[in-house]
């Protein structure tokens, strides 16, 4: 630039030079040419720059823009910290070197070192052509070198100019970070202050970010703002304990501030309120007598307590007491003890000695009852030892159906044999108590095990009629048969479930009819003979009556028909018929000569054991007779396999 301003002047001087010769010659009469012609020059004035004249011609002078920077103080500085931001003032001039007023100027920088307010960048100027705006440090430890550089535009011209400054990194720190209380309950709160100090004094120039950080807040027992800002050089924030149960000490720090601080709180342990009963294991809370364990079994129960403050939250460290509660309890706690874990658990276990009962186990906080009251303690639920196996008293077998249709067909599901045991003390026995079970006609159980296995005292096998269909007595051998002979009714078959904890065997038997599909004999209204092959005649009555009578069905060895079979009133002529009650065979269990159920067959009589069933007969025309007429029907009873059996019957009506 310097270069070409110098060939400038020398062509400029050259130039005036000739035009001097040429005037000496002009005025002595000498040289050619057109007297009195001169060519302009031009010059430049601050950041404007003029043109030159050749052949001629004349460029203009440009628009300036002169960069600036003051302090607060409004003396010239182009030094910028956190703490002493500094003013920049550009003055446009226009290509005659006067103030150009109103003009947009239009601010730029390193944005990491500095920033403008306002942030748009852009001012306008005033009357002296001079546009202002405050610039300050990007953040407190931002330092180096930076140019602004200020562009406005003037009568359609772009014109800029710059200048430099330096960053200076500014130096802050902290004053003495307070709470107020020093000390605070379980779950109370205190003010933290601190002030950012530039120096000796507040640094207010702009807002420090400073964060909190502390043991017990990062451990969620305390709650505190992570990050606050300065207000006029000062910061606060509340602290609240949520069950520290520490001294905690708290520390602040900021970008740009050279050393944290710190300070000591003291905070009250928080104090135990209750103390809870969590649950036991096993979650039935039942365990057996001393000795009698085995599948399912145990005689030990695991008991967990929780302690816990005002809040509800949980309290580590606490010593808890354990007694049975009756005193004289035969049990032993292992553990007459403990201290609380961090979850503010306690685990103690009980051991069953050798006599059933009931009891509970006492937790107890001791030296925690003030003015006279008693310690804080609680009761676990009540615990059962048992002696947990089949009590004979508490063997319960039933069947679900006791005349299937079993005789004369196979029949894979015919019904399900159910048995249900408890303990002596009436409770359920542990699940997985096993049970056995044999028959001596058809097949009991499944392909894998003859039995079962109890869930919640209760287990059951499938029974299916097959082979063999004639029982041998005594075979097979059952605990049962062995106390009391299987009955030797024919198509009774006898099922024996049994447990045994290889010492003691309880044990049950229940029997099921094997019923034939078709009916033998059939008993009317009471009769011991049963009703012989062809019609049966109902007699005679006058049109306005109705017949009723009664039919007990029985097969081949005058056992009931199979339960589910119906019972109906077919191919009816010249007369009507109510429906039949019941109109099916219900579960009919063994009974005794005198009608007294016995599921057993012990005590199965010799009498027929089928169901009696009601009938009705009535004329068509009960009011309007004409003649005599004679009513025609069958009596079908027809099983579950679909096998029928029909008794002819007819009934003869006279007019009055």
């Amino acid at each position: 630039m310097n270069q070409f301003k110098n060939e400038s002047a020398a062509r400029h001087g050259v130039r005036v030079a000739g035009l001097l010769m040429a005037m000496v010659l002009t005025a002595c009469g000498g040289g050619g040419g057109s007297p009195g012609a001169v060519s302009g020059g031009t010059g430049s004035g601050g950041t404007g720059t003029g043109g030159t004249g050749t052949g001629g011609t004349t460029t203009p002078a440009a628009p300036t823009v002169s960069v600036a920077f003051t302090n607060a103080a409004g003396a010239s500085s182009n030094a910028l910290t956190g703490a002493t931001p500094l003013t920049v003032k550009a003055t446009v001039l226009d290509a005659n070197k006067k103030p150009v007023p109103n003009a947009i100027v239009t601010f730029a920088t390193d944005n990491a070192l500095a920033v403008f307010s306002p942030t748009a960048g852009t001012a306008l100027t005033d009357v002296n052509g001079v546009a202002s705006i405050s610039m300050r440090a990007a953040s407190l430890a931002a330092g180096g070198a930076g140019t602004v550089t200020a562009t406005s535009s003037v009568a359609g011209t772009t014109a800029s100019g710059t200048a430099n400054y330096s960053v200076g990194a500014t130096t802050l720190t902290f004053g003495t970070l307070s709470a107020s209380p020093a000390s605070i309950q379980a779950y109370g709160s205190t003010v933290l202050s601190v002030d950012v100090l530039n120096g000796t004094s507040k640094y207010t120039d702009q807002q420090v970010n400073v964060s909190f950080s502390s043991a017990c807040v990062t451990a969620g027992k305390a709650t505190l703002a992570a990050t606050v800002p300065t207000n006029n050089g000062t910061v606060q924030t509340v602290y609240r304990d949520k069950g520290c149960a520490n001294n905690d000490t708290i520390t602040v720090s900021a970008a740009g501030v050279a050393r944290s601080a710190s300070t000591s709180l003291t905070i009250a342990p928080p104090a135990a309120a209750s103390v809870q009963f969590v649950g036991a294991q096993p979650t039935t809370q039942s365990i057996v007598v001393r000795g009698n364990g085995g599948n399912g079994r145990t005689e030990t129960a695991i008991l967990t307590y929780k302690v816990v403050d005002i809040f509800g939250n949980p309290l580590a460290g606490q010593r808890v007491d354990f007694t049975p509660v009756p005193a004289n309890a035969d049990v032993v706690i292992n553990k007459a003890s403990d201290t609380t874990d961090a979850t503010g658990s306690v685990v103690t276990t009980v051991n069953s000695g050798s006599t059933p009962m009931s009891f509970r186990i006492q937790a107890t906080l001791k030296g925690t009852g003030t003015n006279g009251a008693a310690d804080i303690s609680t009761l676990s639920d009540s615990i059962v030892v048992t002696t947990g196996l089949p009590a004979q008293r508490a063997f319960s077998l039933s069947s679900g159906s006791f005349n299937v249709e079993g005789w004369s067909v196979d029949n894979p599901s015919a019904t399900t044999v159910q048995v249900m045991v408890a303990d002596a003390f009436g409770n359920p026995v542990p699940d997985g108590t096993p049970v056995v079970f044999q028959t001596n006609m058809g097949a009991v159980g499944s392909s894998d095990k003859g039995g079962c296995n109890t869930v919640n005292g209760v287990c059951s096998v499938a029974f299916r009629s097959q082979a063999p269909r004639v029982a041998i007595p005594g075979t097979p051998a059952t605990p049962c048969n062995a106390v009391t002979p299987d009955a030797t009714r024919p198509g009774l078959a006898t099922i024996c479930a049994s447990s045994t904890d290889g010492t003691n065997t309880v044990f049950a038997r229940t029997s099921i009819f094997l019923s034939g599909s078709t009916v033998k004999y059939a008993y009317m209204d009471g009769s011991p003979t049963p009703l012989t092959g062809g019609t049966v005649d109902l007699g005679s009555l006058p049109s306005s009556a109705s017949k009723s009578f009664r039919l007990q069905f029985n097969d081949v060895n005058n056992n009931p028909m199979p339960a589910g079979s119906t019972v109906a009133i077919t191919a009816m002529l010249n007369g009507t018929a109510a429906p039949v009650i019941p109109a099916t065979v219900p579960n009919v269990a063994p009974h005794t000569n005198s009608a007294v159920d016995d599921p057993t067959g012990l005590t199965v009589g010799s009498i027929p054991q089928g169901f009696t069933h009601l009938f009705s007969v009535g004329s068509t025309n009960p009011t309007n007779c004409t003649g005599p007429s004679t009513a025609t029907f069958n009596v079908t009873v027809t099983t579950p396999a679909g096998s029928a059996t029909s008794i002819p019957f007819k009934l003869s009506f006279t007019c009055p």
